[in-house]
């Protein structure tokens, strides 16, 4: 019985080696499967982060909401006041920190967040009619990307039966190169790729007539 490497001993004529050792190649099935793996691990986790990051960013969007429904309650039952000189007066900055606990669990928010805005917007107006109540989300143009115009935010809650808005966003940054261009909603006023989904949560209420 010859032996497995017969066609390539050294018996055969050199200039048959390369064409033999091709043949040989081609048959091996050695290491087959590592290449196949190879080959499909890659876009199999990227669609596995994907599903991830897109999970995540919406829990986050539930997360958001339910801050400013729970927060509103507290201005609608007058748990939380502004400047009416009393105990449960809270100024802009003790607002965003309460704000900020609520969504703690999933979004930290630094101590210069909490002062200065640069992910997380409160808007808080009074409106003497639900029909004043804006519908649409302010930007600095109509481009499909455009950036948040924040020039218009306020902190600004009314008294007792005064007819209010609370609008949170929040930019969340998007990680996964394969989610990114179809979930991204803003871009930066400096231009680039968008990388972030815009959280928007609104709540709008009457509150009550408390003393």
């Amino acid at each position: 019985m010859q032996p497995k490497d017969a066609d390539i001993s050294r018996d055969a004529p050199r200039h048959a080696w390369p064409r033999r050792i091709v043949r040989r190649f081609c048959r091996s099935e050695d290491g087959a499967t590592a290449i196949e793996f190879a080959m499909l691990a890659l876009p199999y986790f990227l669609i596995v982060f994907a599903i991830i990051e897109t999970f995540i960013a919406f829990t986050a969007e539930q997360l958001v909401s339910n801050a400013v429904d729970e927060m509103a309650r507290r201005l609608r039952t007058g748990q939380i006041t502004f400047n009416m000189n009393r105990t449960t007066d809270k100024n802009r900055i003790q607002f965003r920190a309460a704000f900020c606990d609520e969504i703690a669990i999933l979004i930290r928010c630094s101590e210069t967040e909490k002062v200065t805005a640069s992910k997380l917007y409160i808007d808080i107006r009074s409106f003497s009619s639900f029909a004043n109540i804006p519908k649409t989300i302010p930007r600095v143009s109509t481009a499909t990307f455009a950036d948040l115009d924040t020039s218009g935010f306020q902190y600004n809650p009314g008294g007792p039966s005064s007819i209010n808005m609370v609008r949170a966003y929040y930019r969340w940054q998007i990680m996964t190169d394969i989610v990114r261009p179809f979930i991204t909603t803003i871009r930066s006023s400096g231009g680039g790729m968008p990388t972030d989904f815009l959280i928007v949560a609104t709540s709008a209420f009457q509150n009550e007539a408390y003393p």
